[in-house]
C-alpha cells in the first residue's frame, strides 16, 4: 500500500512539473509567435531604435519606453538596494529580539501590499510633495509625476525582497566565521561587514537580482505616478512611459499592427525579465559552487 502512495504521488508531482514547464512553453510560444512578425514589419532598428511612438501614423519606436524602463528600475535600485541591505543586516545581526517581532511581520506585510495601493500612496501623498518640495521650492520643475516619483515608490516596493532574501542569507552564515573573527579582535561591526555580509553576498546579489525583476516588471504603481508620456527621457522630475505601462494602456483598444506592436513590446520585456532570472541562476550556482 505504501509503495503505491508513493508511485501515485511520484505521478502527481510530475504532472503538476510538467504543467508549469507547459505554461511557460506556451507563454513563449505565444509571444514569440505573435511578436517576432510585428519587429519584422516594422523593423528591427526602427522598432528598438525609434524614438517616436504613433500608432496613427503607423510609427512604432520603443526605445523611449525601454530607456524609460531602465532609468526608472536604475533609480529604484540606487534607492532600495543600500536601504534593504542595511535592513536586512540589522535585523540578522543588530535588531533586539523584542524589536525583531514587529519589524518581520511589518516587512512581510509590505510584501502583501497590492501594487495599486502603493500606487495610490504615490498619487495622494509622494506626487504632491516632490511638485510642492522639488518642483516648486528648488525649482526644479514638473508636477509631481515624474521618473524620480515612480523610482522613489518602485525603490520602497523592492524592499521586501532584498530584505527578507538578504537575512536569509545572512543567517545562513556559520557562526563560526562571526566567532573566528571576534577571535581575532575584531569587533561586532567590523567582524559583520568585513567577514559575515562578504560570505553572504550571493545569497544579497540573488535577493537585488530579484527585486530588480520586480522593478522592472512592476505595472500599477508606476502607471499612476510616472506621468506616462510617450516621448523620450527628458530629466529626472519629467514623466516617463515604461514598456510595461505602455503595454497596459493602450492594448484595450489596439488592433491590427498595433496590437502586434504592443505583443512585440511584450517580447522585449521577456527578453529583459529572462536575462535577470539568468543572471540570478548564475549567481545562484556560483554561490553554491563556491
Amino acid at each position: 500500500m505504501k509503495n503505491i502512495k508513493e508511485t501515485v504521488m511520484k505521478y502527481v508531482f510530475l504532472v503538476c512539473a510538467c504543467t508549469s514547464i507547459l505554461a511557460v512553453a506556451l507563454i513563449c510560444i505565444f509571444l514569440f509567435a505573435n511578436g517576432i512578425p510585428a519587429i519584422g514589419k516594422i523593423g528591427v532598428f526602427d522598432f528598438l531604435l525609434g524614438e517616436r511612438w504613433k500608432p496613427g501614423n503607423n510609427i512604432y519606436g520603443i526605445l523611449p519606453f525601454i530607456l524609460g524602463s531602465i532609468y526608472v528600475t536604475a533609480g529604484a535600485v540606487l534607492i532600495g538596494v543600500p536601504i534593504g541591505i542595511c535592513t536586512a543586516v540589522f535585523m540578522a545581526k543588530f535588531c533586539p529580539p523584542k524589536l525583531y517581532k514587529f519589524m518581520k511581520p511589518a516587512v512581510e506585510l509590505l510584501a502583501g501590499i497590492p501594487s495599486v495601493v502603493y500606487g495610490f500612496f504615490g498619487m495622494v501623498v509622494a506626487v504632491p510633495f516632490v511638485r510642492d518640495f522639488f518642483g516648486i521650492q528648488l525649482g526644479f520643475g514638473g508636477d509631481g509625476s515624474s521618473m524620480f516619483t515612480a523610482s522613489v515608490m518602485l525603490g520602497i516596493m523592492i524592499l521586501p525582497t532584498i530584505i527578507s532574501v538578504g537575512e536569509s542569507a545572512i543567517r545562513a552564515v556559520p557562526d563560526s566565521y562571526y566567532e573566528g573573527a571576534l577571535a581575532l579582535g575584531a569587533t561586532h561591526e567590523r567582524s559583520v561587514f568585513r567577514t559575515v555580509l562578504p560570505a553572504a553576498k550571493s545569497g544579497v546579489t540573488a535577493g537585488v537580482i530579484l527585486g530588480i525583476g520586480r522593478a522592472i516588471g512592476e505595472t500599477m504603481a508606476v502607471i499612476m505616478i510616472a506621468g506616462n508620456q510617450p516621448r523620450m527621457p527628458k530629466g529626472l522630475f519629467k514623466g516617463v512611459r515604461t514598456l510595461t505601462s505602455n503595454i497596459v494602456m493602450e492594448m484595450g483598444y489596439a488592433a491590427d499592427l498595433h496590437k502586434e506592436a504592443l505583443i512585440a513590446t511584450a517580447v522585449v520585456l521577456f527578453v529583459f525579465i529572462l536575462l535577470i532570472n539568468l543572471l540570478f541562476s548564475l549567481v545562484k550556482r556560483r554561490g553554491i559552487n563556491g
